[in-house]
């Protein structure tokens, strides 16, 4: 590994790959365990990020008696003042609570040999460039720079020029970045308010274990969850503006398997790895390119097969084709009538994991509304009545 090496490395690879467990193999490798100083330092863009790469290296370096500490915000910053003066070799967090940490100077980075971006991209494009050119310019000269991310955009590669000596580039070209075992349709709904009609049809008609839905705002992952929640369905939810152990706890059901369907914002779409999430849905296209390969990458997790399902309205024509475009990819519509069943009859998920397209009658009990089926219930055009064929929102081809 070049990083093992002492050079530095911009790494790129599909979603779901394992990158975390290289580079965390490789920076412990570059460890002084006797010296009880932090030797190497992982930013990562979201609190649950970070956790999850605290407990990689944890579980590798508890063979080596390796100490690992997570500075996230939302936590109280006199617990990480004392963990820190314990002299941890690995320290990994958010860019805003280790900048904070290295200015109080309980953060010693005289001993720092290893600087690790994980999802480069994400934060040197937004609001996080300016606090890891500070926390950059507060390391030793010595101190080794990685980047790692699945997309690498071009703007992104400049701005490393500022900071990194040389690189080593592991590159993927973009063709190649949609993952093989992920299988992506969309289905046109031509307006937004169909939306939720045709997600509570693939709610009642989908058998899957887990699956992400994903929104671009906040504020849309907040009404999605109520309404859903008010027809009987079973979510959770999960955006920015919660509170840390909120959001812990959000995290620790679903990956545990007691929550199946979580909405989220993009807050989830970068590293988060819940293995047995086989269904991602886009409830709303994703505002840039390089998010949606993000997004997707929650499903087929290392090499499983996964399915993600694009709800495209008009206005989102150009965006869909814009992805196809800068991927090499195609996104297949969604079929209305598989082997001449209506899609409400069919266990189309579950032909799509096995690669078959065959019919497949099938109930799933986790994703039914809560309690038995009320018989007296009427169901609308397009709201799971396996006798209807009017689905305007299935009906408009995009391609």
């Amino acid at each position: 590994m070049p990083i093992i090496k002492g050079n530095d490395v911009i790494a790129q690879a599909q979603s779901g790959t394992g990158k975390t467990a290289t580079f965390s193999i490789s920076a412990l490798q570059k460890i002084d365990n006797n010296l009880k100083a932090c030797q190497a330092l992982i930013v990562a863009p979201t609190r649950e990020l970070a956790q999850q790469i605290q407990k990689v290296v944890v579980a590798i370096g508890d063979f080596m008696d390796i100490q690992c500490h997570a500075c996230i915000g939302g936590t109280a910053v006199r617990d990480d003042m004392n963990a820190l003066r314990d002299g941890p070799q690995v320290v990994v967090g958010t860019p805003g609570r280790i900048h904070d940490m290295i200015q109080r100077r309980v953060l010693k980075t005289d001993q720092m040999k290893l600087f690790i971006l994980d999802e480069a991209d994400e934060m040197l494009s937004r609001g996080f460039t300016e606090q890891i050119y500070d926390i950059f310019q507060l390391l030793p000269q010595s101190t080794q720079v990685t980047l790692l991310s699945a997309t690498m955009p071009q703007d992104v590669l400049e701005v490393t020029t500022k900071f990194m000596r040389d690189p080593i580039r592991i590159l993927v070209k973009k063709q190649e970045l949609t993952l093989e075992g992920i299988k992506q349709f969309y289905i046109a709904v031509e307006k937004e308010e169909w939306k939720l009609d045709t997600l509570s049809d693939l709610y009642e008609t989908v058998t899957i274990t887990q699956a992400v839905i994903f929104c671009n705002t906040r504020r849309k992952v907040d009404w999605l969850t109520d309404k859903l929640t008010a027809r009987d369905f079973t979510v959770s939810a999960m955006h920015g503006d919660m509170e840390q152990g909120q959001r812990d706890v959000i995290m620790k059901e679903f990956r545990s398997g007691s929550s199946r369907v979580l909405i989220a914002t993009d807050l989830l779409a970068r590293g988060i790895d819940v293995q047995q999430v086989s269904l991602v849905i886009n409830y709303d296209l994703p505002a840039n390119r390089e998010n949606y390969i993000h997004r997707i990458g929650r499903g087929g997790r290392f090499g499983r097969k996964g399915v993600a399902i694009n709800f495209v309205t008009a206005d989102d024509v150009r965006m869909m084709r814009e992805i196809e475009q800068f991927y090499s990819t195609q996104i297949e519509e969604m079929p209305m009538n598989v082997a001449g069943k209506c899609l409400s009859q069919v266990n189309f998920l579950s032909c799509c994991l096995n690669g078959t397209l065959s019919a497949t009658v099938g109930i799933n009990p986790l994703l039914t509304p809560m309690g038995p089926r009320n018989p007296a219930r009427k169901h609308s055009p397009g709201r799971g009545n396996p006798q209807s064929q009017s689905r305007p929102y299935l009906n408009r081809r995009y391609h």
